[in-house]
């Protein structure tokens, strides 16, 4: 039987690491880094380029294993993951706009003997017309070999690791944040008291500027005459919102109410920016929805026989 290889690029181990932690990227085999700051000093290239100006610099590749090392030096644009909004990079063939395009590493291919180090010298050009602001990458060294796998589909995998790179271009920033297409969907018992009732809250946050912000948001939930139903700060909300991008996210309310008509808004702040959006609920249970519409069905079908027997009535 023949077998299908699907190459994965994981997201790359040097994501583990929140911002500000004076560590090497690593993923345990190999790590990249800022070079001489393994052990202190930058745990990230923080760089500061006008348009037209060129930036030099050295990444180190470190090899833990027992054997020589291969990889492949490249820079990659970051991105938020769809999936929780962490810190991603491009792979290498995709179209990059930013760090991605303007660095570029003095080798694209370097050999690192066992249990040693490789530092590489690299230059960072920022165009003429480049857009102020911030511009985050990395600088990533891909292991290029396909991992085994077994199976029917074999699935291989290359491994990367990369530094990340926090580029600010001169010029006007500015600090930009939206809160949009807020969504409540309930989750209840058929009847009323047999069950817990939920709501799952969905909605996009948008970085709508051009500066990385740390983005915190507020949920509450109000019932009929203002009643507070809910308040809370929400936890699974990315500590960095780069440039530009935007998340889908939810929040799970478990205990929500079976029987009110109220508002769930959402507030999202960040450096100086505040911007909240909301949508309206009307929690029914299902038993009294379902005996209200026949209720209803009923009336309609009783006054129609009320009509028709007038109309007979009268024309007799």
């Amino acid at each position: 039987m023949r077998k299908l290889y699907v190459i994965v690029l994981p997201v790359l181990a040097m994501l583990l690491y929140g911002h500000g932690t004076a560590r090497a990227a690593d993923n345990g085999n190999w790590s990249v880094y800022p070079a001489a700051s393994e052990l202190g000093g930058r745990p990230y290239f923080y760089l500061s380029a006008d348009p037209g100006t060129t930036l030099t610099d050295q990444v180190t590749v470190t090899n833990k294993t027992a054997a020589p090392l291969t990889f492949r030096l490249y820079a990659a644009d970051a991105y938020n993951t769809e999936r929780d909004g962490g810190f991603a990079v491009r792979t290498r063939g995709e179209k990059q706009r930013g760090v991605g395009a303007w660095a570029r590493p003095q080798r694209e291919r370097v050999t690192v003997p066992a249990n040693s180090s490789v530092t590489v010298p690299y230059t960072l050009t920022v165009p003429d017309g480049a857009e102020p602001g911030d511009h985050p990458g990395a600088l990533v060294a891909l292991d290029e070999r396909i991992g085994a796998a077994t199976g029917p589909v074999a699935v291989g995998i290359q491994q990367a690791v990369g530094a990340r790179v926090y580029l600010r271009v001169g010029g006007p920033t500015v600090a930009a944040l939206s809160v949009e297409d807020v969504r409540f969907i309930h989750d209840q018992p058929l009847v009323p008291g047999t069950g817990e009732s939920s709501a799952l809250i969905s909605y996009t946050l948008y970085n709508r500027g051009n500066v990385t912000l740390n983005p915190k948001v507020a949920l509450k939930a109000e019932g009929l005459f203002g009643r507070d139903l809910l308040s809370r700060d929400l936890k699974k909300v990315p500590s960095e919102l780069l440039p530009r991008q935007k998340i889908r996210l939810t929040e799970r309310w478990s205990g929500a109410p079976q029987l009110e008509w109220g508002e769930v808004k959402l507030t999202a702040s960040a450096r100086d920016v505040r911007e909240s959006a909301g949508v309206s609920f009307f929690a029914l249970p299902w038993l009294v929805a379902l005996l209200l519409v026949g209720a209803a069905a009923g009336a309609g079908v009783w006054v129609r026989v009320h009509r028709r027997r007038a109309r007979v009535t009268g024309g007799a």
